[in-house]
């Protein structure tokens, strides 16, 4: 341990021993809190067990949830995830490195208005980009990209210029991923920062190569429970168990300790607990507009709307954007000021790392501490580094390759040069990350720096599924003009307030960053406005249903869906959209901090309810993120335990009546009579589904010798149903493969019988008849809307009830053939 001089030594307030004569937390050439041989392990060996994980889920999925293994399951996930995997997707993906690390630095240096601004200042975006999310399924549901959109709409000029800001969100965005993982792995267990920025995007290369958009919204989900669940361990170590801290009224006290000692320039009493903070106002704006770069231009929030079922977009965005608020709020209030409230050693340079979270981890548990830290961030990082390994395949396959290289490019093509991209953007990931860390590039002047760079393409890309009006030259002049203009003004303002010095320290300076950020956004914005009157385009959105798919898609096409997924349904979600962001926004950026203002410096009172505000928030997201995905996925789970495997797509009439006779229940070869009630009305159904879903119609003799029905379901696979025709009624909404009134009990008899013989087990008519009605599912019809959920429950209670009298059967036939006996 190396020892500081008297003059420039300052001892821990609190007469830690341990930080006695320390000069830093992280001293170079000291002892790592971690062995590196489990630094190792972290990033090699649980790296690969969290990439056969999901890989086994994505198998799973296959095989029970009936996921297909075509292109547009590959890039959109079927266009089918629900609202709580949504939800889960966005948290996953909006929680970086710096979400854990910078949001705890802020906590550190300015106090409870750090955490404040940076959850604020970084969830407004998400929440205005769920009008985005809605707007894709209403005006453009056959997208893989947004930079479709801009083809479509301004020409190969904007494409271009568009794609390159992408690209660059995307570079800028995982460089902060790898630079924060390896700074905090090496500071809490010694392995080498150049070693982790290749082995950390190389943990997820599998999973996403694997199952593509699916495969990384899966693992996103489990990422997102662990990172979950290491927050609320140390929350509730700071807050309720530790020693040294464990209470809201401990930290309380000992923070008001330290701002004696270490007072924040620029904050009311130099105290580390009001909201009247010049530096955390700025930091808060500099967030605000950096980040809606980073979600409006990153293709990894766009295409979790692409795989969103319709009214799961802005559900999931709203929700989604609510739960991730708890991440760096309640967690930089936990580790951030706890941090600060134990006066921890650390430097500014240490802080600027991302390792004030590492260093109090360090404090609270030890080694035990370093460890759930570390994997908690690895988690963090790999879960946003396969949505951004995602988001570069599909930018490359969608927006270069198919519409500049191979026109023609066929499903199985686009899907093998995704693969080779994930791995080769992994590469090119990790040696953008060293040559970041051989300039010294630091965590928070990257973090600072981004809305400089892509801000100016904020405005055109919303504009373009918002603004009919917004013409190409408006888009593509704004946006080029703007981003220089945005880079001299930061580096002018840096070198006026420093003597024409400019270097690293000075344009990372708070007032550079805002001057370049401001003037990105804004000047881009009032450009585009102006140029669009002067220049107007009067767009026509139909056009944007013309962009293509390459491989057939059902959920595709919005004529598909009925109820909460209708167009209809959407075109009044879309108004609830707007006021729902909208108002949280005021909330959030405007209603909350006015209201904090009259407290001043929170007294004990104030502050306790802050971070009882903040542990709730944090709490009921944990249990949304984590049990929602679970609940929705119920019917896939269900499936796998009585082993259920779903009807696959066919590729023609004859083969999916093949499918069915091979597949499904063995009947008799001669047609069960019907009734003739509804055989007129059945049949027409019929042979509108037929031909819709097959694309030709079936003559008579086919549906009456057959007797087989084909429906596609919302996630897009043909099902074939083979049953009598008199067991089928079908509704205005639903089909019904055990209805009435055309049921009759000589046609379910026989049907059930052909099951019960299969298992071995004699059972009577009305048995027969509820084994056939629970053997068959209810399915929904090609063009309705979602199951109903009230079914699930009577098809639940069917199966108790059939296994009872089974049992009841073969209970009853044993104890007859002891009575034989």
């Amino acid at each position: 341990m190396s020892t500081c001089d008297a003059a420039s030594f300052a001892s821990n307030i609190f007469n830690f021993p341990q930080y006695a004569k320390k000069c830093s937390f992280f001293e170079k050439g000291g002892d790592t809190a971690l062995p590196q041989g489990l630094g190792w392990f972290i990033l090699v060996g649980l790296g690969a067990l969290f990439a056969l994980i999901p890989t086994f889920l994505i198998w799973f999925d296959r095989k029970f949830g009936g996921t297909g293994k075509d292109s547009e399951n590959f890039s959109t996930a079927g266009r089918s995830i629900k609202a709580g995997l949504t939800a889960c997707d966005i948290v996953a993906k909006w929680t970086w490195a710096a979400t854990l690390l910078q949001s705890s630095n802020v906590a550190f240096s300015f106090g409870i208005s750090g955490p404040f601004w940076y959850a604020a200042g970084a969830t407004v975006q998400v929440l205005l980009f769920a009008i985005l999310a809605v707007e894709i399924k209403r005006k453009a549901p056959t997208i893989h990209t947004f930079l479709e959109v801009i083809r479509c709409r301004w020409g190969t000029t904007a494409h271009v210029i568009f794609t390159v800001y992408g690209f660059l969100t995307n570079i800028i965005v995982t460089a902060m991923l790898i630079l924060g993982g390896a700074a905090v792995m090496e500071a809490l267990s010694g392995v080498s920062v150049y070693a982790a920025s290749f082995l950390i995007p190389a943990g997820v290369v599998v999973y996403t190569a694997v199952g593509g958009l699916k495969g990384t919204v899966v693992a996103e989900w489990l990422n997102v429970c662990i990172i979950y669940l290491a927050l609320l361990i140390f929350m509730f170590q700071v807050y309720a168990t530790h020693e040294d801290l464990g209470s809201i009224a401990a930290v309380y006290k000992m923070l008001r300790k330290v701002e004696k000692v270490h007072p924040v320039a620029d904050n009311m009493g130099g105290s580390y607990l009001t909201m009247f903070s010049k530096s955390g106002i700025i930091f808060g704006i500099i967030n605000i507009i950096g980040n809606f770069g980073t979600v409006f231009v990153d293709q990894s929030y766009w295409q979790g709307a692409i795989a969103a079922k319709p009214s799961a977009t802005y559900r999931g965005y709203l929700l989604g954007g609510l739960c991730w608020f708890a991440i760096p709020f309640t967690f930089a209030t936990t580790m951030g000021l706890g941090a600060r409230a134990l006066d921890l050693p650390l430097t500014k340079a240490e802080a600027n790392q991302g390792l004030v979270p590492a260093a109090l981890a360090v404090h609270l548990m030890g080694k035990g501490g370093a460890f759930l830290m570390t994997f908690q961030l690895f988690m963090a990082v790999t879960a946003t580094a396969c949505a951004e390994q995602m988001a570069v395949a599909t930018i490359v396959a969608y927006d270069i390759y198919k519409p500049y290289i191979n026109p023609n490019a066929s499903g199985r093509a686009m899907i093998n040069l995704q693969r080779v991209m994930v791995l080769v953007y992994a590469i090119i990931s990790g040696v953008v990350s060293v040559i970041l860390l051989k300039l010294e590039v630091s965590l928070g002047w990257v973090y600072l720096f981004m809305g400089i760079v892509i801000g100016s393409a904020v405005f055109p890309i919303a504009a373009s599924l918002t603004w009919a009006k917004c013409s190409a030259k408006a888009a593509c002049i704004s946006a080029v003009v703007t981003t220089p203009l945005a880079i001299m003004t930061w580096l002018i303002t840096a070198a006026k307030l420093n003597d024409g010095v400019i270097n690293l320290d000075t344009t990372g300076q708070d007032y550079p960053m805002l001057a370049g950020n401001l003037v990105a956004l804004f000047f881009s914005m009032i450009l585009c406005i102006i140029l669009s009157y002067i220049f107007p385009q009067d767009f026509d959105w139909a056009e944007l249903r013309n962009i293509p798919v390459i491989e057939s898609d059902p959920n595709s096409d919005p004529n598909n869906f009925e109820g909460e997924d209708s167009p209809e349904a959407l075109n009044y979600v879309i108004k609830f959209t707007w006021a729902t962001g909208g108002t949280l926004t005021l909330v959030l950026l405007i209603l909350w901090p006015i209201l904090t203002l009259p407290a001043k410096v929170f007294n004990q009172g104030y502050f306790t309810f802050w971070v009882i505000v903040a542990m709730v928030w944090g709490i009921v997201a944990s249990v949304i993120c984590i049990v929602l995905p679970i609940f929705e996925a119920s019917d896939v789970i269900f499936a796998a335990c009585i082993g259920k495997k779903p009807s696959k797509t066919a590729a023609s009439a004859e083969e999916s009546v093949q499918a069915g006779k091979e597949s499904h229940l063995e009947l008799p070869p001669a047609p069960v009579q019907a009734s003739k009630q509804g055989t007129g009305v059945v049949e027409a159904a019929l042979h509108a589904t037929l031909r819709a879903w097959v694309g030709r119609d079936f003559v008579h003799s086919e549906l009456r010798s057959y007797a087989i029905t084909l429906v596609a379901s919302s996630a897009g696979e043909v099902l074939v149903i083979v049953c009598p025709p008199s067991c089928l009624w079908m509704g205005t909404r639903w089909v019904w493969f055990f209805g009435v009134p055309a049921l009759h009990s000589s046609d379910c008899f026989v049907v059930g019988m052909n099951i019960s013989v299969k298992m071995g087990v004699r059972v009577g008519v009305r048995t027969a008849q509820r084994l056939y009605m629970c053997a068959v599912d209810v399915i929904p019809c090609g063009r309705a809307g979602p199951r109903a959920s009230g079914m699930h429950l009577v098809i639940a209670l069917d199966l108790l009830v059939f296994v009872v009298e089974v049992a009841v059967v073969i209970i009853g036939n044993s104890r007859t053939k002891r009575n034989r006996v």
